[in-house]
């Protein structure tokens, strides 16, 4: 039995109310009592009555009440110090019989009452005091008990409050502990009968009456956590002060239940307003006008089955009843039928306000103790709940106010235990009246959407939403729903902003908030908690291990989730086409590959949205399968304890019944058939159980068809219905109780369905009941941000829309800052879950506030932009997103732009927007000493018809506001424009802007690829464009972002390089003309250039060949930044010269070198560039020898700079020949053979490109040049020991460059002006010295070779011919002098290496008869001038003897041999 431990609750009491008892001394309580005891004498001698004296037996006598009061003021002060050890009563009682007097009136009973409550106020009566149960219990039942003659309506209702007061103490006092059940029922009926009297009294009266009630109830349940679990004592349902919730099922009405266990009983000028049930009676209140007097009679009376209990120190069997009470206030008004002459407080709001309030106030102080207690949680599932969900219909805001403050209290204390009664709350009360589709008022609409808001704003409640319903396939989507009806009702649709849409906009934001605020208290799940593996399981069985632990519900929750949604799908197939509908659903594995009825009975039985008319038809159809999935059907339901009315009527909820008798037949059959199984009490058979189902079935259409006029009465019910049962009739109670049940409560034969939220009737909730207890159970979640990933998928895209039309069509500050705190958590949780699209959503939203780009001027634009404080908010608002969430930007870069170009076109940004990196002014100072000439004079060279670019910044603007003329005192800006203009540049300041592109180094890859890509979009858009100068402006600008973001992404420039390069590459060689953006694109692509490799060595080839777009610019565009471009070439040279070691890096800078050579401005820097890798070999390379060579080749061409930079060029020529003696050396000692061949072969090539592009500045009209290059030829031709050149190699060279130089000379000697080439003369002497010099030099290795005799004849075949060059029609005399000498060195050198001698048979003639042959064409006496007589005779002697024939013997000689 659980009743209040004594001491534990007595302190705890004391601690809780403020009204606590007045600590006095032992003395002053004696002067106190007294002074109580002569205020009732004195009120008592006033009247007539008790001042007269009367005779018995010549003894005069005082009347007994006052005698009484006498005595004790006799005692009290020998008490001194002994109170606690007087027996309570003895002071108390004299007062009590003055209260329970009928002779006294109004005024002495309420001084006696006031005695009474001041000393339950003094420390007297405690725990400990001697028989204070006793003087309790004396006090409660003389204060209930009381009767008084009333004299005025003043002092009537005097009496009534000092009774309330003094009941209330008790309650407060510490001794109230000691208070039986039965007593503190009486006190809480005694309160509510003053309550009810007050009605008709003063509203003073009616204040403190309800006050009082509300401070009993708050008293009374406070002290339920201190009580003990029991079990429930009072089974005996005959109990007059309690009743099992249960016997609802019995029912089967929503309100319409009478009260059982007694109501209160009122007698009011003789019309009662709630009548009594004859065998329960909470007593009565009289009053009449004959005799004047007032009774206070005891109420709740305890029966003899509970009266033992009932006498128990209060406990839980007390507060049961008292609940039990304040619920059945909710009942009583259901049966009140409203007359001319009928209290108001029996049918208006008043009655069911006041007892919501109290079931408020227990909920509020009992708080989650009430699901250790069965009965009283039972009485809040059931009752209570029933209750609410009636009253929750009502049209009274008032009562629907008051209902949602109770549910929110039952949501925050008990929601463990009434899972299955807030869904059915929240979706056929809150949600549909919320949804204003039903008829609901607008304030009823808004008390509801204002109480589901409060629920969102709970820690958890959004998150248990979503697990314990949207994961629940039996059960609704209530967060979706939620989600769902607030942005829709946040929607300003064809009106104005209202309160109601606020409201829903509070409930959103709070949601995305509490999401936002758990952001980084995620849990982690294993990854095989979160696949799901395909395969058919019976999803209506799956269970979880444990519903306590996240670990395990949280995957089990996204599972059935997973289920549900695709159960969904299959069930809007099934609703289409059953047949194809079910296949569907064994191809998502939700039913098994070969369909058995248990699977398809379960489907129809746990799916939620099933048309039941198709579910009726397939139940009903005559198929065996279909049979066997009927009786599977029938058995998943349990009717244990049910009526049969109750059971039929939970059936029939599931599906509609079809039309066919036989299909009914087959239906009602299977149900007879299970019902019968379960309850088989009162039923003889199953046929019995059929034809009473027909019987009721039949009585449903009667009574509820409108078309029936004559109804069938009970006695015909009864009557129709005899030997039914076995041949037996069924019990005539039995049968009334179903006839009662059917005529209030319709079976709904056709079940509601379809959109919108269910009302909720009699059948649906005995469903709710019966759910409740196989219902899963409740998930508590904890403020950890356990499935928010899940809820934020779907709460996400209403809510931007949502905010986003508020924030358009409101201009009130709060709601914007609400709204914009919306948009920012959006953009936190969004990027913690990595919703990319959903952030990008947002971000679109968010920039169409900021378009502020109007038809307006620029300063006006500004203006417009300064005053709109929308736009600057959401401006803000999304450069904050952007500068704190950038790395989960995707396509919403496209809008950020346009407004970053937007505030561009304004002027409006910062100048040092496009700075890279940290270094960029000392790269910029480099730049002016680099670049002399400065971008103003570059864009001098701009066609005349582009015009300068207006002052940009914000300073500029305002300082083109403020400028004015003294003149014109009109241009003066006003304190508004002003105002306007200082709040444009903090809104552009607090948007950090420039941070976006200068920390973009820190964006993930992805979203800096999509900044990129944008970017170029962007760009791209803009040069389309028809207003060339702010397009062109823009496009520049758009350029140098992107520009700055490759140099702050040095580190990954692999990402976005191809991007840059190909928007560059367009830029490039689609301009045909100078302008800042061909500009901004060469100089940006060699910035890039010079600052990347030194990083990047890996793309130096693609940095470097990128370079070649330079190369494919327009003429007139590379002649207008030739020199610009060369100088940065330099230092890009200078700079990286040593990280640039590939083949094709060096030949785009070589090219662009190159080109430099035909340009007046550029080919001074271009010059000294190439010098700068040539001098010394510095760094040349096998990799760029053969460019520099080429390069140095056109510039010693180059006629534009002077004779020495040509010659430097020749002399950087020849130099190189050191480089290759130097490589030839190196790999003949560091590589093996086999490559120091290939690398000798490579350098043989170089050797041989390089002595041919000195063969071609030969032919030089400059005298001094082209004889410079003949003796640089010679040098490189002579000066090559060091290298190991292949013997093949030297023909080539004789073929290629010494033989066609000489040839070359000739013909333009012959052919050419003495004006355009003079001296040649000289130039044909060196050209001679040349061949024979390399050919002396070479002649060992060569006369080796079977081609020698062949360049031989070559050699002696150009000396001859240039022996017969004439200069003016004369003979040269230095040619015709140095060729016979140049020959005979020749011969004599080769007699003496024996290469030259009689004996020689070479080629197939005779090499000594050919070689005269020729010499005595050029100089006959040479022969014998190096073969003396007597040498050659001894020869031809020698010859002789080994048969060789003479030298003068005449040989032919093959033409081609003469003519070499």
């Amino acid at each position: 039995m659980g009743h209040l431990n004594l001491e534990s609750g007595a302190n705890s009491f004391h601690r809780e109310f403020n009204d606590c008892p007045v600590k006095a001394t032992k003395g002053a309580l004696a002067c106190m009592v007294n002074s109580e005891i002569g205020a009732v004498l004195a009120v008592m001698r006033r009247n007539v009555r008790w001042g007269v004296r009367y005779a018995a037996d010549d003894d005069q006598l005082e009347h007994s009440l006052i005698h009484s009061l006498k005595e004790l003021r006799k005692q009290i002060f020998s008490w001194q110090h002994k109170w606690h050890n007087i027996d309570p009563a003895i002071y108390l009682q004299p007062f009590l019989d003055v209260i329970q007097s009928d002779e006294t009136g109004a005024p002495i009973t309420g001084v006696a009452l006031s005695s009474v409550y001041k000393i339950l106020t003094l420390d007297v009566l405690d725990v400990d005091t001697v028989n204070v149960a006793e003087a309790m219990h004396l006090i409660v039942h003389a204060v209930t008990t009381c009767r008084f003659e009333v004299t005025d309506p003043a002092s009537e209702e005097v009496v009534l409050m000092k009774i309330l007061q003094v009941l209330l103490a008790c309650m407060k006092s510490k001794a109230s502990v000691k208070l039986s059940n039965q007593h503190v029922c009486n006190i809480v009926n005694t309160c509510f009968r003053v309550v009810h009297q007050a009605s008709s009294k003063g509203e003073l009266l009616q204040r403190i009456a309800r006050h009082t009630m509300h401070e009993l109830v708050r008293c009374i349940f406070s002290h339920l956590h201190e009580m003990d679990k029991y079990e429930d004592t009072l089974v005996n349902r005959s109990s007059s002060v309690f009743r099992e919730v249960d016997a609802m099922d019995k029912d089967n009405t929503l309100g319409s239940k009478q009260l059982e266990n007694g109501n209160v009983g009122v007698e009011s000028d003789g019309q009662p307003s709630i009548v009594d049930t004859p065998d329960n009676h909470m007593g009565k209140l009289e009053s009449g006008k004959d005799d004047n007097k007032i009774d206070v009679s005891n109420g709740m009376e305890a029966a003899d089955n509970g009266e033992k209990l009932m006498m128990e120190p209060f406990g839980v069997p007390c507060l049961v009843e008292i609940f039990h009470f304040l619920c059945s206030l909710l009942n009583v008004i259901e049966h009140i039928e409203v007359g001319p002459r009928s209290n108001p407080i029996a049918y208006d709001e008043d009655v069911p306000l006041f007892a919501l309030g109290l079931i408020n106030s227990a909920i509020e102080l009992g708080g989650p103790s009430f699901s250790k207690h069965p009965s009283l949680l039972s009485l809040i599932q059931g009752e209570l709940f029933r209750n609410l969900m009636q009253f929750g219909l009502s049209m009274s805001p008032l009562i629907l106010s008051t209902v949602c403050s109770i549910v929110l209290n039952l949501y925050h204390h008990l929601r463990t235990e009434l899972k299955v009664q807030f869904e059915a709350f929240f979706s056929c009360v809150l949600l549909r009246i919320a949804q204003s589709k039903h008829g609901s008022s607008y304030q009823l609409q808004e008390v509801a959407m204002e109480a589901l808001v409060d629920l969102c704003r709970q820690q958890t409640f959004m998150a248990e939403m979503y697990a314990n319903f949207d994961c629940d396939i039996t059960c609704s989507n209530v967060f979706e729903d939620l989600a769902n009806l607030l942005s829709k009702s946040a929607f300003p649709v064809n009106g104005p902003l209202s309160a109601m849409h606020i409201v829903a906009l509070d409930g959103l934001v709070s949601m995305i908030k509490g999401m936002a605020d758990r952001i980084g208290s995620e849990l982690s799940l294993s990854e095989e908690a979160s696949v799901y593996r395909e395969g058919y399981k019976a999803f209506w069985t799956m269970k979880c291990e444990n519903y306590s632990d996240p670990n395990f519900w949280i995957p089990h929750v996204r599972k059935m989730r997973h289920i549900k949604r695709k159960l969904m799908v299959g069930v809007d197939h099934f609703n289409r086409d059953p047949k194809k509908g079910l296949e569907f659903l064994q191809g998502m594995h939700l039913l098994p590959e070969k369909l058995d009825p248990q699977s398809v009975a379960s489907l129809f039985r746990y799916t939620a949205g099933l048309d039941k008319n198709l579910i009726g038809d397939f139940l009903g159809n005559h198929d065996e399968f279909c049979v066997q999935v009927l009786q599977e059907f029938a058995g998943t339901f349990d009717f244990r304890g049910m009526n049969l009315d109750t059971a039929l009527r939970l059936f029939l909820g599931t599906f509609r019944l079809p039309g066919e008798s036989q299909k009914i037949q087959r239906v009602l059959e299977a149900f007879a058939e299970r019902y019968y199984e379960e309850s088989p009490q009162i039923l003889a058979n199953k046929d019995a159980a059929l034809l009473l189902s027909y019987s009721l079935i039949l009585l449903n259409t009667d009574q509820h068809n409108v078309q029936v006029k004559k109804k069938m009465t009970e006695e015909d019910f009864i009557r129709n219905n005899r030997r039914t049962n076995g041949g037996n009739d069924f019990p005539r109670e039995y049968l009334s109780e179903l006839y009662r049940s059917i005529c209030e409560n319709e079976i709904q034969m056709i079940p509601e369905q379809g959109a919108g939220f269910p009302l909720m009737t009699s059948g649906c909730w005995i469903n709710v009941l019966h759910k409740s207890k196989i219902t899963d159970p409740f998930i508590i979640c904890d403020s950890r941000a356990l499935l928010d990933h899940d809820m934020f998928a779907i709460l996400s895209g209403p809510t931007i829309a949502a905010m986003s039309v508020v924030f358009d069509q409101t201009e009130h500050e709060e709601v914007l800052k609400t709204c914009v705190d919306g948009f920012l958590a959006i953009a936190k949780v969004s990027s913690s879950y990595h919703f990319d699209d959903i952030l990008d959503d947002l971000i679109v939203s968010l920039c169409k506030f900021t378009a502020h780009l109007t038809p307006f001027s620029v300063d006006d634009a500004i203006l417009a932009f300064g005053e709109d404080t929308k736009a600057r908010m959401a401006t803000t608002t999304v450069f904050t997103i952007v500068n704190s969430y950038g790395d989960y930007i995707r396509s919403g870069w496209n809008n950020i732009l346009d407004c970053v170009l937007s505030f561009h076109k304004l002027g409006l940004l910062p100048a040092r927007l496009i700075n890279d990196t940290v270094d960029d002014m000392e790269l910029s100072s480099d730049l002016e000493r680099a670049k002399p000439a400065s971008s103003s004079s570059l864009i001098s060279r701009t066609p005349s018809g582009t015009t300068p670019r207006k002052s940009s910044g914000l300073m500029g603007r305002f300082s083109q506001l403020l400028s004015f003329d003294m003149e014109e005192p009109r241009s003066l800006p006003t304190e508004e424009q002003l105002a306007a203009h200082q709040l444009t540049r903090e809104t552009i300041q607090s948007c950090h802007i420039d941070s976006i592109f200068s920390e973009s180094k820190f964006l993930q890859a992805e979203s800096l690829l999509q900044l990129v890509k944008s970017l170029i979009l962007a760009a791209s858009r803009l040069s389309k464009g028809t207003g060339p100068v702010d397009d062109e402006g823009a496009s520049v600008f758009c350029l140098e972002l992107l520009i700055a973001i490759t140099l702050n992404n040095r580190d990954r420039i692999i990402l976005i390089w191809q991007e840059v390069y190909e928007h560059i590459s367009n830029v490039v060689q689609s301009t045909i003309m100078p302008c800042t953006l061909v500009e901004k694109a060469v100089f940006g692509l060699l910035r890039i250039c010079q600052r990347l490799l030194p990083y990047k060595e890996n793309l130096t080839d693609e940095l470097l060949k990128s370079l070649q777009l330079i190369l494919k610019l327009d003429a007139r565009v590379a002649d207008a930044y030739c020199e610009q471009i060369t100088q940065e070439v330099m230092r890009l040279v200078k700079a990286n010269a040593t990280h640039i070691r590939s083949h094709v890096g060096w030949r785009t800078i070589t090219s662009l070198l190159s080109i430099t050579a035909r340009h007046p401005e550029a080919s001074e820097t271009g010059f000294e560039t190439l010098a700068f890798i040539m001098s010394d070999g510095a760094h040349l390379l096998p990799s760029n020898y053969v460019f520099c060579v080429d390069a140095a080749r056109q510039f010693a061409e180059s006629r534009l700079g002077d004779v020495d930079r040509s010659v430097s060029a020749l002399d950087m020529m020849a130099g190189s020949v050191v480089c290759l003696a130097r490589w030839s050396s190196e790999a003949q000692i560091a590589v093996g053979q086999e490559a120091a061949m290939k690398l000798s072969r490579d350098i043989g090539e170089m050797w041989l490109r390089m002595v041919q592009g000195l063969r071609k500045v030969c032919l030089d009209h400059r005298e001094e040049v082209r004889n410079h290059a003949i003796v640089m030829l010679q040098r490189s031709l002579v000066g090559v020991d060091m290298i190991h050149l292949p013997i093949a190699l030297w023909f080539q060279c004789f073929d290629l460059v010494i033989f066609t130089l000489l040839d070359d000379l000739l013909d333009i000697s012959l052919e050419s002006s003495p004006k355009n080439y003079r001296k040649m003369e000289e130039t044909l002497v060196l050209a001679m010295k040349l061949m024979a010099k390399a050919f002396l030099q070479q002649l060992q290795d060569l006369s080796q070779q079977p081609s020698f005799c062949r360049l031989w004849l070559g050699v002696l075949n150009r000396m001859e011919r240039y022996m017969k060059v004439k200069f003016r029609g004369k003979r040269s005399e230095k040619i015709h002098e140095l060729v016979p000498e140049l020959l005979k060195n020749i011969l004599l050198v080769m007699k003496t290496t024996g290469v030259l001698k009689p004996s020689d048979d070479i080629g197939g003639d005779s090499f000594w008869q050919l070689t005269w042959l020729h010499v005595k064409n050029i100089c006959p006496p040479l022969q014998s001038e190096v073969f003396q007589d007597h040498e050659l005779e001894q020869m031809q002697a020698k010859n002789m003897k080994s048969g060789v024939p003479a030298p003068d013997e005449t040989l032919t000689v093959p033409s081609s041999e003469r003519t070499v």
